[in-house]
Formats: structure tokens, C-alpha cells, sequence
């Protein structure tokens, strides 16, 4: 019986990458020059340092370019909203990297296939959604279905097996 895994994956090592670029690009621009600007990274959650709003944003900016350019979708990224404020006049922000499929947004793919009729099952199985059907090309209809449908998050399928 066919079957593939909807997922939602990060590749940690282009992060990282994409992390040291971005503190490259930073410390040679001249609007950062003499700041304190830099983006830390510990396990899955970043941490974006300034020395104030503004600044924090255009580092922000940055760190998202360089994401893009790795290939990185940024709805991975879960941007706090609280600024913290650091010694003196310093600001930092944590961003945490999502990695799995959230149970809610699970559930909702799941009742999205189910809603649809089409002769597959489609089950929670940890961060990840697996999905079987008697045939191939009702995968694939459900794989265009569910690309279409859900958008907050970025999605991959993988393990497609005949």
C-alpha cells in the first residue's frame, strides 16, 4: 500500500550557515560599525542582539535574507514579540526554529484530508503526518491538495514508498 510523511523539517547545518554569514555581512557594514549587532544560536533557538529597535530589525532582515538564500523557509522561524532589554541601552530578541508538524496544525491537515473524500487514510504519528492509499495518484492529489490548502507552515513529503 503507498504511503508518504508530511513533515516539517529545518536542516539545522544550512541554519548554522546561514547564522555565520549573516554575522559576516554584519560586522562589515558600515551602519553597524562600533554596535554591538550579532546573532547567537544555541540548540534550536537564535538570539538577535543590537543596540536598539532599529537596529534589531535590520539585523533581523539580514538573518532572514541569508535564510532565504540557504533555502530556508522563514514561516520556520517563530519571531518572539517581546523585546528583552540588555545593560545599558542593549536589546535582544529570541527567534526559536520550529522543527515538526505542531499537533494543531496536524490535526487540521488531517480533518483537511479527511473533509476531501479522497480514498486515503491519514494519521498522527509524532511530528509527522503519514498518509496511505491504494493507489499513487490519489497521494498525489492529496499531496496538491494539502500544498494548496495549508500555508502557515512550511511542509515537506518524504518516505513516498509504491
Amino acid at each position: 500500500m503507498p504511503s508518504f510523511d508530511i513533515v516539517s523539517e529545518v536542516d539545522q547545518q544550512e541554519v548554522r550557515n546561514a547564522i555565520e554569514q549573516a554575522n559576516k555581512e554584519i560586522a562589515n557594514r558600515f551602519d553597524f560599525k562600533g554596535s554591538d549587532a550579532r546573532i547567537e544560536i544555541k540548540e534550536l533557538v537564535l538570539t538577535v542582539f543590537a543596540d536598539d529597535e532599529f537596529k534589531l530589525d535590520q539585523v533581523q532582515e539580514v538573518l532572514n535574507g541569508k535564510l532565504i538564500k540557504r533555502g530556508i523557509d522563514i514561516r520556520a522561524l517563530e519571531i518572539a514579540d517581546k523585546i528583552e532589554k540588555v545593560s545599558g541601552n542593549k536589546v535582544k530578541r529570541a527567534v526559536t526554529v520550529k522543527n515538526g508538524i505542531a499537533s494543531d496544525l496536524a490535526k487540521k491537515i488531517v480533518k483537511q484530508i479527511k473533509d476531501s473524500k479522497l480514498k486515503v487514510n491519514a494519521s498522527i504519528q509524532g511530528e509527522s503526518v503519514r498518509v496511505s492509499g491504494a493507489k499513487r495518484d490519489v497521494l498525489q492529489e492529496t499531496i496538491a491538495l494539502v500544498r494548496k490548502s495549508i500555508t502557515e507552515a512550511p511542509l515537506q513529503y518524504q518516505n513516498f514508498r509504491d
